[in-house]
This record gives C-alpha cells, structure tokens and sequence, in this order.
C-alpha cells in the first residue's frame, strides 16, 4: 500500500465505526484519485496561523529583549573591568626607575599597580558624572596630546645641508652674530647738570694733549672698560643709541660727546669686530632647531586646517550691552 495513499486518507476521513472493515479494505486497495490529495493551501494556512499566534509572538520579543540585555550587559562588563597589562606594569617600572633612579622592588611594584587601578576607577566614575566635560585644564591637556600626536606623526625628516644652507640665508637677521666691541668710557654727568659742558671740553682738551681725560669723570657704578662685549649687551647696559654710537667712531681716539640713558659720555673704542653671518659648519645645531621649529608649527597648522574643514563653527554676533541702570 502506497503510504502516501494512508496519510492522505488518515487525515481526510472521519474515523470510522467499528465493524465496517471490508469497506476499508476496499478503500484501501483503491488507489486515490489525484483530486483527492491535499493541496498546499492547508501548509499556508498553517503558517498563517503560526504568524498570528500569540504566544510565538511572546516568544520572539522575549528573544529580542535577552538579546538586547545581553549586549547592554557585556558593554556594562567591559566598563567595569580593568586589566593592568605587562607593558602597562613595565611603564609604571619605568617612572618609578627614572624618578628614584632604581628599580622597584616586587612590593613597590604591587603598589604601583594598585594605585593605577584606583586612579583608574576614580577617572572612569568621574567621567561617568561628567566630570571631564567643559573643564579648561582637562580640555588643554587633551589638545596638548593631540598636537604631540600630530608633530611626531609628521616628524622624522631629517633636513638636507643644501635646505639648511638656504634656511641660514633666508633668515640672516635671525642668525647674524653681533658686533663685538672693546671700549673705555669716562662718565661726565648727566645731560643738562651743572658744569656738564665744562668737564666735556676740558676732557677733550687733555685727550688730545695725551694727558688722561679720567680726572674729569664722575663717581658712577657703570664699568669703565669692556673687552669684547657684544654690541647688544652694551646696548642693554647704556641704551641703543650709545652702543650704536660705538660702532661709528674712530678707533683708539676719545671721542665726544657720547650719550647714554645715563648721561654724557666719552669714550675711547680699541678693537670693534663687525656684525657678520656665521658659516652653516658653525651653527648646523641652531639653523636645524630653527627649522626643525618652524616645521611642526606648519604641520600643526596644516592638522588643524585639516581638522578645521570637517566642522561647521558658528560665532554668534555679541548683543551690545546697554547703559547701566
């Protein structure tokens, strides 16, 4: 007997009564007619009604719900946990050796990794408060690190000597030497006092005598000589007109008047070493600090530039204040 026929007839007949089993023999034997099978209609209605059961539909937002607090569970779990690695203990190892200058013994190491975990857990609560947001000092720390972040990625390049040779040239100003000047001075007073035209002629007289001008100066704590000062630090010492002064007048003459920010002055120039540009072989450190220098300030202003493009700032317009009342 063809099963398929049994299935067919098990679940399109009633059953039937006790007694009647030649009927069912002969049903049996008869093969069923094709209009007799079940269509797919009944599977369809049966998914149908699948679809509209209740308690499937119980079933599947309880799955939805334990998968969405298993997710929101294992983040919490991440957040709570705190792994003091190998190379976070080598780190704090490190600190401890560069500031006591020794390593730390297995206790001192205990307790730097003890103390890590407890600045940790007090920033993860504090940021969990809010703590970090709009505080000025944690803002400068953190655009602090970016900017170190963003010099080291762009650092690494080493300057030719043919760059540094034209760095040196183009900013002679900033890398010429000054003059170097060896001078003596007689102090006559100050400008305008009593006498002061006097003692200056006087002195000059006895100059050109070759009698000393010295005993016409007056009491004054400035130095009376200087041997091979620079011309700025003589300029910082009696003012620029005075050591520009120095760098005009005759060698080995007493020469005035000569004023300072102190007064009157003449004075007697020995030896004046001009103002000149040093060769690259003598300021390589400086010339590549220099353009080591300006090249990070570019790469910061190139990173913020670029960071700068991805954001839409709006400054508003300042409200006038009005009078006060």
């Amino acid at each position: 007997m063809d099963p398929s026929n049994t299935l067919t007839l098990s679940n399109g007949f009633a059953p039937r009564p006790s007694g009647v089993e030649n009927s069912r023999t002969e049903v049996e034997k008869k093969p069923a007619s094709p209009d007799k099978f079940p269509s797919r209609a009944p599977q369809s209605s049966l998914l149908w009604r699948l679809a509209r059961e209740p308690l499937l539909h119980f079933l599947l937002i309880g799955l939805a719900l334990f998968l969405s607090f298993g997710r929101g569970a294992s983040d919490e779990t991440d957040a709570r946990r705190i792994v003091v690695s190998q190379a976070q203990l080598e780190l704090l190892s490190q600190q401890f050796a560069t500031t006591w200058h020794r390593q730390p013994t297995d206790q001192e190491r205990s307790h730097l990794a003890e103390t890590y975990v407890h600045d940790e857990i007090l920033y993860r609560e504090g940021r969990l408060l809010g703590l970090d947001r709009d505080d000025p000092v944690i803002k400068r720390r953190v655009r602090q690190k970016l900017e170190l972040m963003a010099e080291e990625i762009s650092g690494g390049e080493i300057p030719s000597d043919a760059e540094l040779a034209t760095y040196l040239q183009a900013n002679q100003s900033t890398f010429t030497r000054p003059a170097l000047v060896t001078f003596e001075q007689i102090f006559l007073g100050s400008e305008g006092s009593d006498g002061i035209d006097r003692r200056l002629a006087a002195a000059r007289v006895a100059a050109e005598h070759g009698r000393s001008p010295e005993t016409f100066g007056q009491p004054t704590l400035l130095p009376p000589r200087e041997d091979m000062a620079s011309v700025d630090l003589v300029a910082k010492r009696f003012g620029g007109p005075f050591a520009a002064q120095l760098e005009t007048v005759p060698l080995d003459q007493w020469t005035g008047p000569v004023v300072s920010g102190f007064g009157v002055h003449l004075v007697r120039v020995r030896e004046l070493v001009p103002a000149a540009l040093p060769s690259l072989k003598d300021v390589r450190s400086l010339v590549t600090g220099r353009w080591e220098s300006e090249r990070r300030t570019r790469a910061l202003e190139e990173h913020y530039r670029r960071l700068r493009q991805g954001y839409q700032v709006t400054i508003e317009t300042m409200q006038p204040v009005g009078p006060l009342q």
